[in-house]
């Protein structure tokens, strides 16, 4: 350690906050916050035996550290997770999907309560219930209210505006207060009985349940008793599968990790009203830095992205900070939250279960990763490539009868899909189509972009034959690219059959290679090949999206978007207002000035009615609503990034 770092450790003060490590570059590498920033900064270079990669190259490579002071803990906590946000520091937590996981929420201020499916809780006085796991089991809970207890699932809008019941009425699955005049009280007893059932508080429900019935029976109401049995038999089956894990029957997430060298995976355990709801595992990487300092910050991430904060959070260890975390999980829940290390009992048990599922899903991940790995070796070999292509890219061109020509780029590695390298083309030399020169023009584009910034993959894999190798072959030629395999993929097809008699048969799938005549044709339950078609299925399916969404846009620009004074605003609530383009034609200028006022619906109405040669009943531009309103948001396709080209 030089002198002037050296000086530098001896002057930290003692009080709360964030330090930030910078390496000789000046570049951020990782954050950190301490009660004590002197103690927690001289640990790492005072520990003995401390055998951790990133502690025996600090001399090597630490170039600053920073400072910054707070008052208390919990002002570190949220200094550090604006930092690590801001900087994404190498060595840090990094939650890089943003997305918060499924849940229901009802609010029961409105006079008619529906159960809404949501990714984000809000302090706006509804209920919230989950997380759930996956969308299969939350897609079984509706399953089961829809059927036996009555909601309405339509929206607020149609609520409002609906003028004859929906067929749910019909089966008797909604008493339909859009259109009816469905008693409040009615429709609340099935609102409570669902809290009850979302709860896991079985007991309460179930008395409940087998009163009415009885009370129905008694008054020879024969079908509804039976329908209420029916209830019962499905809710004591479904509750029946919920384990109770604790008998207070508190909602709590219990957090648990599993280290494997520098491999880190965080575990997080939900349990709602004392029985469990699922879990989730987060790979976190190349993680050198302790637990009792990741584990703080991963949790402060987690609930910062929006996910509900239960009454208690139970931890695996202690940690420096954890009257800072309570104190910022109370401010974020408004109310008391509880940060917990249980050494025993119930808690104890429940923490114990988590770390089983993070240490058993280190152990799935390690185990698919090897297989992948044999995968990706066979694949190498049977194909004659020069890399293990652990990094491949597949393109595909789309067109709609010779116009919209566009191409897409997905992306995999190690096998599985990244979608941080998925991009769009729009081909800009063609104006008719020519797949094999628009696939010359994609290719010299990637490999273009690629000499520039360091960024070849292993593999190119072209959807398509031996027309569209060449052509990216020669593409890669015209750059003086070497280091990269090119190989086809040409689809199966229906084979000529003279026999009358004889069942249809199809050619296998064909991988075509460099510099041979014949294609090699890879065993078709083979793992090789079906990482090779599931990539060109993927890359067909993102072009065609691509390419009917700029087809779409292209029909309304023509229509809307050319007349003076209505842009994609005005064009949103003129859909929005009247159903479809043809109704907008319809409309009377009156009706227009509603949306618009008069001086622009004067001018729509002049420019619509301009135009008698456009077609009004031509089925491409009479969109529905909501292909018009996917339209108008115009948000980009998923997994591509902005500034796709």
């Amino acid at each position: 350690m030089d002198a002037k770092l050296e000086a530098k450790l001896d002057a930290l003060p003692t009080e709360p906050g964030v330090y930030l490590m910078k390496d000789r570059r000046g570049e951020i590498i990782y954050v950190g916050k301490a009660v004590n920033l002197r103690n927690r900064v001289r640990s790492y270079f005072t520990r003995t035996g401390d055998t951790r990669a990133f502690v025996s190259l600090l001399d090597q490579f630490l170039g600053d550290i920073e400072t910054v002071l707070v008052h208390n803990e919990k002002e570190a906590l949220l200094l550090e997770n604006e930092l690590i946000k801001k900087h994404k520091p190498r060595f840090n937590v990094l939650l890089k999907d943003d997305k918060q996981y499924i849940s229901l929420r009802l609010d029961r201020t409105q006079a008619y309560p529906r159960l809404e499916v949501v990714r984000k809780y809000q302090k706006d006085g509804a209920r919230y219930f989950g997380p759930y796991s996956s969308a299969s089991s939350i897609r079984e809970t509706l399953r089961i209210i829809n059927r036996f207890f009555h909601l309405r699932t339509c929206t607020d809008h149609v609520l409002a505006n609906r003028k004859r019941p929906c067929l749910l009425h019909q089966i008797g699955r909604c008493p339909a207060p859009c259109v009816y005049p469905v008693p409040e009280h009615e429709y609340r007893k099935s609102v409570d009985e669902v809290i009850l059932f979302l709860e896991g508080k079985a007991g309460e429900l179930v008395e409940g349940l087998r009163s009415r019935m009885k009370q129905a029976a008694g008054e020879l109401k024969f079908e509804e008793a039976a329908r209420i049995r029916d209830q019962l038999l499905a809710i004591e089956r479904s509750l029946e599968r919920q384990k109770v894990a604790t008998t207070d029957f508190k909602d709590q997430d219990v957090f648990a990790s599993h280290r494997e060298g520098d491999r880190l995976l965080v575990y997080v355990l939900y349990v709602r009203q004392g029985r469990l709801n699922g879990g989730m595992a987060f790979p976190l990487g190349s993680q050198e830095f302790p637990d009792e300092e990741l584990l703080p910050s991963f949790v402060n991430l987690y609930y910062d992205q929006g996910n509900f904060v239960p009454e208690e959070v139970l931890l695996p260890l202690d940690i420096e900070e954890r009257e800072g975390l309570e104190a910022l999980l109370t401010e974020r829940k408004g109310e008391k939250v509880r940060v917990m290390v249980p050494k025993r009992g119930e808690k104890r048990d429940l923490v114990e279960m988590a770390q089983k599922n993070a240490e058993q899903a280190v152990l799935e991940r390690r185990r698919t990763k090897d297989e992948t790995e044999v995968v990706l070796r066979r694949l190498q070999e049977r194909l004659h490539l020069r890399n293990l292509p652990r990094r491949m890219e597949c393109f595909d061109i789309s067109h709609f009868q010779g116009a919209s020509i566009v191409a897409s780029q997905v992306a995999a590695t190690d096998g599985e899909i990244d979608k941080s390298r998925y991009r769009r083309y729009r081909i800009k030399t063609l104006e008719t189509q020519d797949d094999f020169a628009s696939m010359h023009e994609v290719i010299t584009r990637r490999l273009k972009r690629g000499q520039e910034e360091g960024d070849l993959p292993d593999l190119l894999v072209i959807d398509g034959g031996k027309g569209q190798l060449a052509s990216a072959l020669a593409a890669a030629k015209d750059l003086g690219v070497e280091g990269v395999d090119i190989i086809s993929l040409a689809k199966s097809r229906d084979l000529e059959v003279h026999d009358r008699d004889e069942e249809s048969a199809r050619s296998p799938e064909r991988v075509f290679i460099p510099h041979r005549k014949d294609p090699i044709v890879l065993r078709q339950n083979s793992a090789e090949l079906y990482l090779l078609a599931r990539l060109r299925d993927e890359a067909h399916r993102f072009a065609i999206t691509f390419q009917q969404k700029s087809m779409r846009k292209g029909n309304f620009h023509s229509v809307l978007e050319d007349i003076p004074g209505v842009g994609d605003a005005r064009k949103k609530m003129l859909l929005r207002h009247f159903g479809s383009l043809k109704r907008v034609r319809e409309a009377g200028i009156e009706e227009l000035a509603e949306v618009l006022g008069p001086t622009v619906a004067e001018r729509v109405h002049s420019a619509l009615h301009g135009h008698p040669e456009e077609d009004s009943e031509d089925p491409i531009r009479e969109a529905s609503l909501a292909d018009a309103g996917a339209l108008v948001d115009e948000k980009s396709e998923e997994g591509s990034p902005p500034g796709s080209p």
